[in-house]
């Protein structure tokens, strides 16, 4: 087992390899995350619109990009665009992908959030003589993040372990750099590794979402 998993020769051999790739999954990942939390609130704004023309088209693109699978969506730009004239990178693709497919997730909790703050407040924001673009950022938006905010860390998990499709289109991320590892050595302690360096690095986010969400229960009672 410690030959074929955990050998620390090839650890020792390999690791520069794989840093490489843990460096390149945590720029990945901040540069997708903030992408789909500013798309899931320009949603969010929209969906505070109850003009039809605005909310029909709205809830089309969010339930089209909540249904459409990452991967296939992923694989779509980076292998269909360059038939319509436009070749994207590795990072391009997945930051377009990611921009689109988690922003539709995040409008929605960002949506429920908006929704759990009583609209009374932005009127009375508004009778102090804040603009409704005011009202919305200074009292409405602090309140719905704080209400979601559970959700919002839960679905960032899901983003920062979704960068792993970067290595489908050969971003050279943690599990791409692993995998070229394991190729190399013939061993699975390259795999291993990648798999304890993800647990490491988001434990600690899944210990603060299970301590934010026992906050919110305990509030509710």
């Amino acid at each position: 087992m410690i030959e074929a998993f955990f050998n620390p020769e090839i650890i020792a051999a390999i690791w520069p390899i794989v840093l490489a790739g843990l460096l390149n999954t945590v720029l990945l990942s901040l540069i997708v995350v903030p992408l789909g939390l500013l798309g899931g609130l320009i949603l969010a704004l929209l969906a505070t619109v109850h003009h039809p023309l605005v909310r029909w088209p709205l809830m089309a693109w969010v339930d089209f990009f909540r249904a459409f699978p990452p991967l296939v969506l992923l694989v779509l730009l980076f292998a269909g665009l360059p038939f319509a004239g436009l070749e994207l990178g590795g990072f391009a693709c997945v930051a377009i992908a990611f921009f689109l497919n988690t922003g539709a997730y995040y409008g929605e909790i960002l949506r429920a959030g908006i929704d759990s703050v009583p609209a009374g407040q932005v009127e009375a924001g508004r009778s102090t003589g804040l603009s409704r673009l005011q009202a919305m950022t200074y009292i409405v938006l602090p309140q719905a993040v704080r209400n979601v905010l559970p959700d919002l860390m839960s679905n960032t998990l899901e983003v920062v372990k979704l960068t792993s499709l970067g290595s489908v289109v050969a971003v050279p991320e943690l599990l791409f750099q692993a995998r070229q590892a394991q190729s190399l050595t013939y061993n699975a302690t390259p795999i291993v590794l990648a798999a304890i360096i993800y647990f490491l690095m988001l434990w600690p986010l899944v210990r603060l979402l299970s301590r934010l969400e026992n906050r919110a229960l305990a509030g509710r009672r």
